[in-house]
């Protein structure tokens, strides 16, 4: 951390202080064109940054299906299909408690036949259940993750967190070094907290 906050300061001043600072940077960086950037001559360790992840298809209307169908056991798809039988109350408004009823009634008959019981049910639509309208976002954990730098090249790719609650593969960087490329993996299943997690980051050539 004490790293990352210097490198931090060491950007923000001008390109001629940055000149005369090279000697106070940190052991694994070095000061070149205005930037503090991993030297090339040692082995240095760089924090990840994640941006996004939780992208939902269209016609999901900002529900993560792929999260919950992955927690309840069911394809995608059957989830899609179930849930169009579902009748949610307008936005803003109680739901009718008449219609919660038969709407819990029309999904228990498409997804009862997949072993799928209403407690489970009330489990996952409760873990994943989010106001929209109101900016939220459904439970989620950020993940965590630094990459190796070996004579300015990433080595390894380290996950020290892997997060939960990712509906799409998140963007994931260098800090401070934008020509690598790298794309990540997410794995679903049964278990709430390690749905969408980050499985795997790998260097795009």
């Amino acid at each position: 951390m004490a790293k990352l906050l210097l490198v931090s300061f060491l950007v923000v001043l001008p390109m001629a202080g940055l000149a005369q600072s090279t000697a106070t940077a940190p052991p694994d960086f070095t000061v070149s064109t205005g930037k503090v950037v991993p030297n090339p001559s040692t082995d240095s360790k760089v924090d990840l940054i994640f941006e996004g992840g939780h992208d939902t298809v269209g016609a999901d209307r900002g529900r993560p299906v792929i999260l919950i169908a992955a927690a309840l056991g069911v394809p995608d798809d059957v989830f899609r299909q179930a849930f169009t039988k579902v009748k949610p109350a307008p936005a803003g408004q109680q739901p009718d408690p008449a219609q919660v009823i038969l709407n819990k009634q029309n999904l228990m008959r498409s997804l009862g036949p997949y072993g799928v019981t209403d407690d489970r049910l009330n489990t996952v639509s409760n873990y994943y259940r989010y106001r929209r309208s109101s900016g939220e976002m459904w439970r989620n954990t950020p993940a965590a993750a630094y990459a190796t730098l070996q004579n300015g090249s990433v080595t390894a790719i380290t996950i020290t967190k892997a997060g939960s609650g990712y509906s799409s593969p998140p963007k994931v960087s260098v800090s401070g070094l934008p020509g690598v490329h790298l794309a990540a993996s997410v794995a679903y299943g049964t278990k709430l907290e390690e749905n969408g997690s980050i499985k795997e980051i790998k260097v795009v050539p």
